[in-house]
């Protein structure tokens, strides 16, 4: 809850942020625009009015950029369900339209003026002040928005810096041809006359660099393409994962600045799910390392697992029909394989239904695990209701002929917790056994299923045995 709250104040702080860059970057581009439009009418430069256009262009795209940062920083809801944040890469897709738009109207001009005759400029100092006074503004503003837009990782913020700085090249190739025409009025060549539409041509130039790389970008990422660099990053990183786990799709979403993820996982599929949990949150955090706030969904296929033994094959064609099956034996003579399994079935079915469903279990048990050749089922009732009015017996008898026949087994060091009870006519015991710390399991389960049995034998009167083996070193006083 803690981390939830951090990154929702996080996003708060950085939406505020933008939204007053932008703000900032529509005030300065109104400013600028309003001197431009001004000093070229006063000019006449048309080199000088392409820059007052390019500066209304920047205004109305950092209007729309204020616009978008506002709507992207809104949460999901039930329509958008990915979020707002494509909102910044459409504002600069429109950018870019509005660009396109202003180098036609800017070549026109400047062709027009090559190929006809080109008015004489009235030059002042005015134009240039303009335009000194707008490369600092253009430096200042662009190095704040690529700053924010580094902080808070907004492609719109991002393309707005990168327009700005680009401006101050243009202003550049302006001044250049406002020069030019003042040099071919004073000394009078007539050549040179054709510095200020050329500057035109230069700044429209510079603006289709600018436009090509953001309707790159722009395209690129409304058509959800994920940034190649990115996604091997990614699929790096998911490299390093255990060998369990196959990367089988990795797909990456981009919107605005936060990126969605979406992969499907093969994992064995005798994982339990709680198993399968720990993995799949492994992929996301793996995922997470190169993009800490991705949103990833990680999808799980079962697979079958190299590792797998016969037992586990067997194992997983019960849990793939939600059954259980224990006391697995396979035992290999006259060449072939020969499988012997306990499979509980619900204590509700018939015996006929019963014996329908092993029949099938079987069958896909042999279609799975082709190498065994027979198959012996024990069909045993999984108990699904409770016992009523169970009460602890008194019988001291029962309990005392339960630690004698434990006696008799040497690897039994102790009994203990002897408890009898009775549910309807049914009789059950139960108990813990102290057993040396060394002994495998399979010798554990023998003896323990021989003492049942004897148990079973000698007091029939008790209808079920529970024994739990506990090592020596637990029961230490």
């Amino acid at each position: 809850m803690a981390r939830f709250v951090f990154f929702s104040n996080l996003r708060t702080f950085d939406a505020s942020i933008k939204r007053r860059t932008a703000t900032i970057s529509v005030t300065a581009a109104a400013i600028m625009t309003f001197l431009k439009v001004w000093t070229g009418v006063q000019s006449g430069s048309i080199g000088m009015l392409s820059e007052a256009a390019h500066s209304g262009l920047d205004m109305v795209a950092s209007l729309i950029i204020l616009g978008s940062v506002t709507i992207s920083d809104r949460p999901a809801d039930e329509a958008h369900a990915y979020g707002h944040g494509k909102m910044e890469n459409l504002a600069a897709f429109t950018e870019t339209l509005l660009m396109v738009a202003s180098v036609l109207w800017i070549l026109g001009e400047a062709l027009e003026r090559i190929l006809g005759h080109a008015p004489p400029l009235n030059l002042s100092i005015w134009p240039f002040a303009v335009l000194m006074l707008s490369m600092g503004v253009d430096f200042v503003r662009s190095r704040a928005l690529g700053r924010v837009a580094r902080q808070t990782k907004s492609q719109a913020l991002e393309a707005d810096a990168l327009h700005f700085s680009m401006d101050i090249w243009s202003s550049l190739a302006v001044i250049g041809g406002l020069l030019a025409g003042a040099a071919s009025q004073h000394w009078h060549l007539n050549w040179l006359r054709f510095g200020d539409p050329l500057a035109a041509v230069v700044v429209s130039i510079i603006i289709l660099k600018v436009c090509w790389r953001l309707a790159r970008q722009t395209v690129d990422i409304l058509t959800d393409a994920a940034p190649l660099a990115t996604r091997r990053r990614v699929a790096d990183s998911l490299r390093q994962l255990p060998d369990s786990i196959e990367i089988e799709r990795l797909r990456l979403r981009l919107a605005g600045n936060h990126y969605f993820a979406d992969l499907t996982v093969g994992m064995p599929r005798n994982f339990s799910f709680q198993r399968t949990e720990q993995m799949k949150e492994q992929v996301a955090d793996s995922v997470r390392r190169i993009l800490p706030e991705a949103d990833v969904v990680v999808n799980v296929v079962p697979r079958v697992g190299r590792s797998e033994s016969i037992f586990d094959r067997v194992r997983a064609v019960a849990a793939r029909n939600n059954l259980s099956v224990h006391d697995l034996s396979v035992q290999y003579y006259d060449g072939k394989l020969h499988l012997e399994q306990h499979l509980e079935v619900p204590e509700t079915l018939s015996l006929r239904d019963a014996h329908t469903l092993v029949t099938r279990i079987e069958s896909e048990t042999r279609a799975d695990v082709p190498e065994i050749n027979s198959i012996l089922t024990h069909i045993e009732s999984e108990r699904g209701t409770i016992e009523i009015e169970a009460r602890r017996s008194e019988d001291a008898a029962l309990e005392v002929d339960l630690r004698r026949l434990a006696g008799e087994f040497p690897d039994i060091l102790d009994v203990h917790a002897v408890v009898v009870s009775k549910a309807g006519e049914r009789m059950q015991i139960s108990c813990h056994c102290t057993l040396p710390d060394d002994r495998s399991m399979a010798d554990v389960h023998a003896l323990i299923t021989t003492l049942e049995d004897r148990v079973k034998s000698e007091m029939p009167q008790i209808a079920r045995v529970f024994i739990h083996p506990e090592p020596a070193t637990d029961n230490q006083r």
